[in-house]
């Protein structure tokens, strides 16, 4: 495999250093959480090998949300980036052939291209609501596809798949004799109906998730991928045991321990991303610069400049980060054009959130043509 950097990653506020930053538009989760404040005792924890698997309690707290899935289905890893990194290398070759949605988060792409399969990327678009095409899909099909890749909420723009299409795109995936990769990690932040863990609706779907972007703690490098066919989860094991054997006992028990008390703070988080979203929506409705298609769920949209507006795009980006210390992602990120970016409302508290929106006015304002 032939590894190479993807911007996301070269650009990301972790890399350019958070102390550059004022209001940070650019994350893609919601506000990280110090660790004093989830009140954990990690003091009888033993530093030993845990179960290959993941800690059964944690597995099975995470399966009872859903119907139909026990603790068996779930294999933790490192991250949900370890969880697709996994099931692409498990299941690609040169050989083989991957259907993915685009704008994509870059690990569902740039890992594929690194093993050498073949791609055929089903492009959504602004005007067509970023809605998937499942007919686009049919016809991207090949005797040896092995995988379809799609995010649901969708990162970056928010949108969701919904329940009918999910249903036909697994139906597909059964016909063919392939697999539906759905990212999942934005699930619990649906803004209204919650789409059924594509996990629970065919043996052929997998579902990945993790506690990084819904839940403030991605530091401690924790997700999942949920299977029902126990074949595809050894395999899945196998690959875990020669990259790092088992996780993290420490991150393990901190995820569970957390998720324990889920109920107790999740809705907080729930309701500052609401309320960010509000504030958004509004600032948004009435741009005289820029569009959107307003997102379902998640804490990210990817609004683009109108066609009308005349604007030198690299002074705007370089004017907001250096001027006035605000980031967003930039389109390049997910291949696309500088015209769009991603802008995230989860992570910055309501006062930075409303100045990195006045700052975004303000860069505009001073980088037309």
């Amino acid at each position: 495999m032939q590894y190479k950097r993807m911007p996301i990653e070269i650009e990301s506020p972790e890399s350019l250093g958070y102390d550059s930053i004022e209001c940070n538009l650019a994350e893609s989760s919601v506000r990280d959480i110090k660790y004093k404040d989830l009140g954990i005792d990690l003091n009888q924890l033993v530093l030993a090998y845990d179960n290959h698997i993941g800690k059964p309690a944690l597995r099975k707290l995470i399966a009872q949300e859903h119907a139909g899935i026990s603790e068996k289905d779930v294999l933790l890893t490192v991250g949900a980036a370890g969880a697709l990194f996994i099931i692409n290398t498990s299941l690609l070759t040169k050989e083989d052939h991957l259907i993915v949605v685009c704008p994509n988060y870059a690990t569902n792409i740039e890992t594929p291209r690194a093993i050498g399969c073949d791609i055929s990327f089903i492009d959504l678009s602004f005007e067509e609501q970023y809605a998937l095409d499942l007919e686009k899909i049919k016809s991207a099909l090949r005797p040896n596809t092995k995988l379809i890749s799609i995010t649901t909420p969708h990162n970056p723009t928010g949108t969701i798949v919904e329940k009918k299409i999910l249903e036909n795109l697994c139906k597909l995936a059964e016909d063919q004799g392939c697999y539906l990769l759905v990212d999942e990690t934005y699930r619990d932040i649906a803004f209204h109906n919650v789409t059924a863990l594509a996990a629970t609706v065919s043996h052929k779907a997998i579902s990945v998730s993790s506690v990084s972007k819904a839940y403030g703690i991605p530091g401690i490098r924790l997700g999942w991928v949920i299977s029902r066919d126990p074949l595809l989860q050894e395999v899945f094991l196998a690959a875990k045991e020669q990259i790092h054997i088992c996780n993290s006992i420490i991150d393990e028990e901190i995820g569970y321990q957390t998720l324990l008390k889920k109920e107790t703070y999740f809705p907080k988080i729930k309701e500052e991303v609401m309320a960010n979203f509000a504030l958004l929506k509004n600032w948004m409705q009435t741009h005289q610069y820029l569009e959107w298609i307003e997102p379902s769920g998640g804490v990210v949209c990817f609004p683009r400049f109108k066609k009308i507006v005349n604007i030198d795009i690299e002074a705007f980006y370089k004017t907001l980060l250096k001027k006035h210390r605000t980031y967003v992602g930039p389109g390049h990120w997910f291949e696309q054009s500088k015209r769009s970016f991603r802008l995230g409302f989860g992570w910055e508290q309501q006062t930075s959130f409303i100045r990195g929106l006045a700052n975004i006015d303000k860069a505009i304002l001073e980088t037309l043509l």
